[in-house]
């Protein structure tokens, strides 16, 4: 099946050349959108010559058949001098026990070859040595890719789903990836003391809790859940909004601002992509950026229901606190934001990978739109 040629909006091409002026590698960038390095590179060249991104690629169809002979001649060579070494060497008496072992006896063959089976056994067990040092080197740069593409996030329990997956599955014990990640000093962020802050006060609106903890939704968009944090950008403290479908856990809505308010949390609302007339309940803390007049408009004008957290619980909104503690760990910990406009494009880009990408344990190792592209 021929792939279905896709067209891209100069501001996605605009905000990806702006990811990759950001420091994100063209790597990653071209894996986590799905498009090819060459045309990331073709965009970066236009737009710094000319601002603009309709100008031709310049490599030719010639160019490219011309690289891909040279990459199989290679590999041609390789192959013809691995058989002419393996030939100068299928006489040995090893090699002719090892071949023939199927057959006849071990012992009757050193023999009649007159070798002692020690001398057999130690180059076997040398051999096995060998062959799984040669395994656990190849392995090692499998962990080493998917803990780089999981951002440092995976831990030994995902690294083994994905191995799983991969189209030669590889079975692993989680202590043999453990013990591979120790020898290459990879550490997960969760690994990282967790900096919890004090629990703010909370006001007295009479609004029932309506979701009761019902953190398992059977379809897309019946219930979603919101809350608000901090991240660090320059010498300030600037404020993310996300919004989460209980139903796959996906982020559908975010934003970033200087200030915590409601309209922090409105712009949020503005930036979800499907139909909100489908919503049937809101749920969130008692905060007062979530419970006021300009909220309660928005959601009264799309029908959708009301439900607040119990005072000082945090427990009533566990999926959005969870959300908010991989998005600090993931994201917000360990990064430096210059800008409000960086911190948009690069939460932007994360929201991206979390929901495309990342993989999610109470999904069953799914990702949000893997999940949601299930039938019902």
């Amino acid at each position: 099946m021929t792939r279905q040629r896709r067209t891209f909006t100069p501001e996605f091409k605009l905000q990806l050349v702006k990811l990759y002026e950001n420091g994100k590698s063209r790597a990653d960038i071209a894996r986590e959108y799905d498009i090819t390095p060459s045309a990331l590179d073709r965009w970066i060249k236009n737009y710094l010559e000319s601002g603009s991104f309709a100008a031709k690629d310049n490599r030719t169809e010639e160019e490219n058949e011309l690289a891909r002979l040279r990459k199989e001649n290679q590999r041609l060579l390789m192959e013809n001098d691995i058989l002419k070494q393996a030939a100068l060497i299928m006489g040995r008496k090893l090699n002719v026990i090892r071949n023939n072992s199927h057959k006849y006896s071990v012992s009757a063959m050193c023999d009649v070859l007159n070798i002692p089976k020690s001398t057999y056994y130690y180059h076997a067990d040398e051999r096995n040595e060998c062959a799984k040092k040669a395994e656990d080197k190849e392995l090692s740069r499998e962990i080493m890719r998917i803990f780089k593409e999981s951002r440092n996030n995976y831990g030994t329990r995902k690294i083994k789903k994905v191995l799983a997956k991969l189209p030669k599955a590889k079975q692993v014990s989680r202590r043999r990836i453990g013990r591979l990640m120790n020898e290459m000093g990879l550490v997960s962020n969760y690994t990282v003391a967790q900096f919890k802050p004090h629990r703010s006060t909370c006001n007295e609106t009479p609004v029932k809790n309506e979701l009761q903890r019902q953190f398992t939704q059977e379809a897309p968009l019946a219930v979603i859940v919101s809350d608000l944090t901090y991240v660090r950008v320059g010498k300030k403290w600037h404020y993310v909004c996300l919004f989460v479908d209980l139903f796959n856990r996906e982020i559908i809505g975010h934003s970033a601002g200087v200030n915590k308010t409601a309209e922090l949390v409105y712009q949020a609302i503005a930036s979800i992509q499907a139909n909100l007339n489908d919503v049937k309940m809101f749920h969130t803390d008692r905060g007062k950026e979530f419970d006021n007049k300009l909220i309660s408009t928005a959601l009264d004008t799309f029908g959708i229901k009301r439900s607040l957290s119990m005072k000082g619980c945090p427990y009533d909104n566990a999926v959005a606190e969870a959300t908010f503690k991989v998005f600090k760990t993931e994201f917000a910990n360990g990064a430096h934001f210059s800008s409000l406009e960086q911190l948009a494009l690069e939460l932007n880009d994360y929201v991206h990978w979390f929901n495309n990408i990342r993989i999610h344990g109470t999904l069953a190792y799914l990702t949000p739109a893997e999940f949601k592209q299930q039938p019902l």
